[in-house]
């Protein structure tokens, strides 16, 4: 009975990511000692952890389902430069800017998730073609408009107060981080869509053939990872008061490094949100980490990369475990 109870927490795709992240809390508050672990710490490291979160998550689960999203590199930067360029140099409301930069992520989702289901090339050929036709026609665009790579924008205090502001030493982009999160719990655990989701990174054939509506689906995901990196560019601008013409190419791996941490698997058909959610935290803490250690900075490229492969291969191996713990066939 216990051994089954045991089995079956370890089993969970979250459960091995959980363990990692509590590793490495515990890793930084030892070596580092009990500042990581002051509110304004931990502030810090969660409010890395929601940017990063947001896109996260439906890049995850395009993973899930057997696809790649490395587009997103170029459409957070779309999110800001569009909200500061519509509402930072030409002066409109902001809600417009706003509502065109969400505009223009669902327009390269749709794009993304059309190319990849009519033309059958893989998504990671697509969705770098993407990026790079985005990240040039920002560039392009917003030298021609404004003859600069670089955008101011004043947003009013209630868009402030509600994208792109601090509470705490925490940045609000936490709450809806949250919120999201939860959003995505559901869809994916609590709805028919994510036995669809699972089903496709397991075998796309077969989930066609069962009725699955594996083309819609996949367009579907490519949307909701571009609007929430649209969604995190936008934010962002409201924070900084200024946006840069320049593609986030780091945000790409930093989240494909983030889903994997969090459980999921490359392979597709494996992995939770939660797993996710852990994962961002894990991959936060352990790049905020790293600065409240003695470790000499030229050295901590290679520290981060030891403790997140490490995180990796623990998760890794508590999956194998679970797996031990299997029912057999015809057991009690």
């Amino acid at each position: 009975m216990n051994s089954s109870i045991f089995g079956g927490l370890l089993r969970r795709p979250e459960a091995g990511a959980l363990i990692g992240l509590i590793g490495v809390i515990t890793f930084f508050a030892i070596v580092g000692g009990i500042e990581f672990l002051y509110p304004s710490s931990v502030g810090s490291w969660l409010s890395r952890a929601a940017a990063l979160g947001i896109v996260a998550i439906p890049v995850g689960l395009l993973m899930i389902a057997g696809e790649l999203d490395i587009s997103v590199g170029a459409t957070i930067t779309s999110g800001a430069l569009i909200t500061a360029l519509v509402s930072g140099y030409y002066e409109m409301p902001i809600v417009v800017g706003m509502l065109a930069s969400l505009g223009f992520g669902a327009v390269v989702g749709l794009l993304n998730g059309f190319l990849v289901v009519r033309t059958g090339v893989p998504s990671f050929i697509v969705t770098l073609g993407t990026l790079f036709a985005v990240s040039g026609l920002l560039l392009g665009a917003t030298v021609v408009l404004t003859g600069t790579t670089s955008i101011a924008l004043t947003a009013p205090e209630i868009i402030k107060s509600t994208f792109g502001a601090y509470f705490g030493g925490f940045q609000v982009l936490v709450l809806w981080w949250i919120g999201i999160t939860a959003a995505f719990v559901f869809f994916v655990h609590l709805s028919p869509f994510g036995n669809w989701i699972f089903a496709m990174g397991g075998d796309k054939v077969s989930a066609r053939n069962a009725g699955i509506p594996t083309d819609r689906m996949t367009i579907l995901l490519f949307v909701l990872s571009s609007v929430c990196a649209s969604f995190v560019g936008m934010s962002q601008a409201i924070l900084f008061q200024s946006v840069q013409a320049t593609p986030q190419l780091t945000l790409i791996f930093n989240t494909i490094i983030a889903v994997v941490v969090g459980g999921v698997l490359l392979t597709g058909g494996f992995g939770s949100v939660i797993g996710i959610f852990f994962g961002t935290i894990t991959f936060a803490v352990v790049t905020q980490g790293i600065y409240y250690t003695s470790f000499d900075q030229t050295w901590s490229n290679m520290v981060i990369g030891i403790l997140l492969l490490g995180a990796v291969l623990m998760n890794n191996t508590f999956r194998k475990m679970a797996l031990s713990y299997a029912p057999k066939k015809g057991g009690k």
